[in-house]
Order: C-alpha cells, then sequence, then structure tokens
C-alpha cells in the first residue's frame, strides 16, 4: 500500500523513515505490516521513549527522598533539637509543601507536554523535555548545600522538578500512536510502568549516592545529569516522528468536549494521584508518623517499586477482561487497603502500615493500567456513535483518544498535589494524626469504585464494559 506524501509528489510506503526521522504514513492496524515491520518500529520507540521517561518519573520525585534527609528534629514545644543534613531544619508541613509542589508543577505541564506532540513530533519533543530534566537537576545540587536559602528560593527550585512529571503525558500520547487498538492496553502499560519505576529506582538510588564522595545532598542532582544527556542523545539517535501525530492539536482540544474525558480524569486520580501522592509522602510519613528514617531511607522505595512493576500487568488484565471491571476491582480492594493503614496507625503498627501500604500501591499500578486502557475503547465507541465512518473521522477520534490520554493524565496527576496537603491539614488539625487523611481517601476509593459502576459496568450504560 502507497500514500502521497505530504508534498503530493512522492509515493511512500508504511514505516519509511524519512528525512527527520519523520514516519509520512503509519497503519498498525494492518497486521502485515504490523508482523513484517511495524512491530519492530513501534517497540524500538517504546523502548527509548520508556529510558526518557524513567529518567523523567526519578527527576521529579527527586525530592521525596531529598527532604527526609533535610528535616530537624524539634521538641513539643517547637524549638529545634537538631538539624539535618547541610543544616537544614525544615519542618514535616515544609517537606510536604515542597513535595506537593513538585508533584502540582507536573501535573500542569503534562498539559502543554500533550499538545507540543502534534505540534513538534513525538521524537523531537523527547528529546527537548529530556534536556530540560538539567534544570531542576541542577538548581537541586546548587541549593542543597544552601541552608541560608530561603523557603521561597527552596520552593521554587523544587517546582522545576515537576518538567520530569510533564513527560509522561507527551510520551504517552506519542506511543499510542504506534501500537494497533488490541495491543494498546500493555504497550501503554509498560510505557507508563518504565516511567514510573524511575521513582523507586530514585528513592533507593539516592540514598546511596549522597554517601559517595563527600558530596552528600548535591549528588542526589548531579547523578541524573549525565543521565538526561544520555537519554535525550538516545531520542535523537533512534525515535521517530510520526506525520499521523503531528497535526492541528485542535483534536486534543475537541477531547474535552466529551463527558467522558473529565469522568476518567476524576478516576484517574484516583489511581495515577494516588500512586504519585503516596510516593512522594511515603518516606516523609515513615520519618514523621513512626519516626523511623532509617525505615524511610532504606526500603520507602519498595511501594513505588510495587506499584510500577504492577501497572503493565493491569493493562493486560484490561485487555483481557476489559478496563473497567479491572477498574472497579481494584478502586474496592484499593479502600479495604485504606482501612488496614488506619488500624495500622491507630495500633501503632509499623509492620502493618507498610504492609497495607504496599498493597495499595499495588492496586494503584493495577488502577493505573486498566483506567488507562479504557480511554481508547470510549473514543472507539465515541467514534462509533458520532463519527461518520471516513477515515478522516476515524483519525480524528484517534487523534481525540491520543490528546485525552495527556489531559486526563495531566489532570489524574494532581492527585499527587492533593494528597501531601490533604496529609498536612490531618496532621496540623488532628494533633499529628494522619488517619483523617486515610479515612478521606477510603471514602472516596468508594465513590470512584460506584461511578466506575454506573457508567462503565452497569447493564444498559452507552459505555458498558469497556
Amino acid at each position: 500500500m502507497t500514500i502521497q506524501d505530504k508534498t503530493g509528489t512522492a509515493e511512500v510506503e508504511p514505516g519509511v523513515v524519512g528525512r527527520g526521522r519523520w514516519i509520512e504514513h503509519w497503519t498498525p492496524e494492518d497486521e502485515t505490516f504490523w508482523e513484517a515491520k511495524g512491530k519492530a518500529i513501534a517497540f524500538r520507540n517504546l523502548i527509548f521513549s520508556i529510558v526518557a521517561e524513567h529518567i523523567g518519573f526519578s527527576v521529579w520525585l527527586l525530592w521525596s527522598i531529598v527532604v527526609v534527609k533535610m528535616y530537624g528534629t524539634f521538641d513539643e514545644s517547637g524549638a529545634l533539637v537538631a538539624a539535618g543534613s547541610n543544616g537544614w531544619a525544615l519542618t514535616a508541613s515544609q517537606g510536604l509543601t515542597l513535595l506537593a509542589v513538585a508533584s502540582g508543577v507536573g501535573a500542569f505541564l503534562r498539559i502543554p507536554y500533550t499538545f507540543a506532540v502534534p505540534i513538534f513530533g513525538g521524537r523531537n519533543w523527547t528529546v527537548v523535555s529530556a534536556l530540560l530534566l538539567l534544570v531542576p537537576t541542577l538548581g537541586l545540587a546548587w541549593v542543597v548545600g544552601r541552608p541560608d536559602t530561603s523557603f521561597g528560593v527552596l520552593v521554587a527550585i523544587a517546582a522545576t522538578a515537576g518538567f520530569g512529571g510533564g513527560n509522561f503525558a507527551s510520551s504517552m500520547a506519542n506511543i499510542t500512536f504506534f501500537y494497533p487498538d488490541k495491543q494498546k492496553g500493555w504497550a501503554l502499560g509498560l510505557n507508563a510502568a518504565g516511567g514510573n519505576i524511575g521513582v523507586a529506582v530514585a528513592q533507593k538510588l539516592v540514598p546511596f549516592v549522597i554517601g559517595i564522595g563527600g558530596v552528600g545532598l548535591a549528588a542526589a542532582g548531579l547523578v541524573y545529569v549525565p543521565l538526561a544527556l544520555a537519554a535525550a542523545v538516545l531520542a535523537f539517535l533512534f525515535m521517530d516522528n510520526l506525520r499521523e501525530a503531528k497535526a492541528d492539536p485542535k483534536p486534543t482540544a475537541r477531547s474535552l468536549r466529551h463527558g467522558h474525558t473529565w469522568l476518567m480524569s476524576f478516576l484517574y486520580i484516583g489511581t495515577f494521584g494516588s500512586f504519585i501522592g503516596y510516593s512522594a509522602a511515603f518516606p516523609t510519613l515513615l520519618s514523621v508518623v513512626f519516626e523511623r528514617t532509617d525505615i524511610a531511607l532504606a526500603w520507602g522505595f519498595i511501594g513505588a517499586l510495587v506499584g510500577s512493576l504492577a501497572r503493565p500487568y493491569g493493562g493486560k488484565l484490561a485487555d483481557r477482561f476489559g478496563g473497567s471491571i479491572v477498574t472497579i476491582i481494584a478502586f474496592i480492594a484499593m479502600a479495604a487497603a485504606g482501612y488496614a493503614a488506619v488500624v495500622g496507625v491507630q495500633q501503632k503498627s509499623l509492620g502493618m502500615f507498610f504492609a497495607s501500604f504496599i498493597a495499595l500501591f499495588a492496586l494503584t499500578g493495577i488502577g493505573n493500567g486498566s483506567t488507562y486502557r479504557m480511554i481508547p475503547s470510549i473514543f472507539n465507541r465515541l467514534r462509533d456513535r458520532l463519527g461518520d465512518g471516513s477515515e478522516a473521522s476515524v483519525l480524528d477520534f484517534k487523534r481525540q483518544s491520543a490528546g485525552a490520554v495527556g489531559i486526563i493524565s495531566s489532570i489524574g496527576a494532581f492527585g499527587g498535589f492533593a494528597i501531601p496537603f490533604v496529609y498536612m491539614w490531618s496532621r496540623e488539625t488532628f494533633d499529628g494524626s494522619i488517619v483523617p487523611a486515610l479515612q478521606i481517601y477510603v471514602v472516596v476509593f468508594l465513590v470512584m469504585a460506584a461511578l466506575t459502576w454506573a457508567f462503565y459496568l452497569r447493564k444498559g450504560s452507552p459505555m458498558a464494559n469497556v
């Protein structure tokens, strides 16, 4: 099969990589093309997308472990007893504020990052977004050695870590174009898991590197400088741009007209928002609630690791059984795990609290994969109901779906902004207790389970069993 290229003067076979690494024609639903050529090209782009996204996620959550070393020790009157590393003496509220701001900026940047793919091309934007990671890494390395820096400046530098959070949206929007519908769940799950696991790697790597060579906390940022450069170079050399993905960004804007885009955004707050919020706050909770900084530094990464590894299996289960059924089960189980965490805090049982949070992380990972798999299925239903069946209409809804992936990932990530503040509110309002915060999460998970049933599982619903 051949088509006219953008100039209208030459015929281009599907999958041909042209000047600037642009692929003018891409037909993943054609099984002959997919098996002969498309699969290998898509997998190559997926691998290097994962590399860049992995580094981005690591940078996004660097502060989650760095702040643990910056907390001061205070007596009951609030007087400083001992400073943390490099002379810093952050309070728990200040630490949670840094984590929330980094998460919130990352969530916000996912919106322009989503539009960047159709404007610049997936490969091109991956290069740029990887290079932008030099700002937060070098900024962190500079500021942690200056404890006299104002808290406002510290917040501003932590906010730049959000560059790493934006990478996810552009990466997922790009990869969704490369794979056929029947394999999107697994492919998007792998792409997301490879990024998500960067949180666990950072939380495990940082405590190790800050003790090497006398560099201290600055090493947390410096170690990611060459990695960010490597990600940019690899994307430049080995990734491709799809002409099909490079288009007027209006389809992304049109995706906002559908109520399902907003509903899925809310549900994604419960899955990914919980994952990123809990990942950011978990080491701090272990440190300030149970006063086990040693556990926070040595084992705080386990939750993010488990959640990351679970994500592609959520997508795979959704490919097999449907995203809605997997999602509703995940939400109900998350409510049960959240209740167990409440009991763990009330009984002052670190073991029960830790185990319940590991279960929560695993379930958020599964829910992440299943909710993401629901998005292209929903837009396929919308295409069948609202489209005219033409090739242009099919492509438009495909682009709307890709755009919705980025928008939903952005709104969902604001859960990572809200969760640290809810913990902060709970501690400040209820004499240092996080139980009310955990109880709020349980109720929210049950509400989300009910909404999933009503709109995506209930018999007779237009979107039943997506």
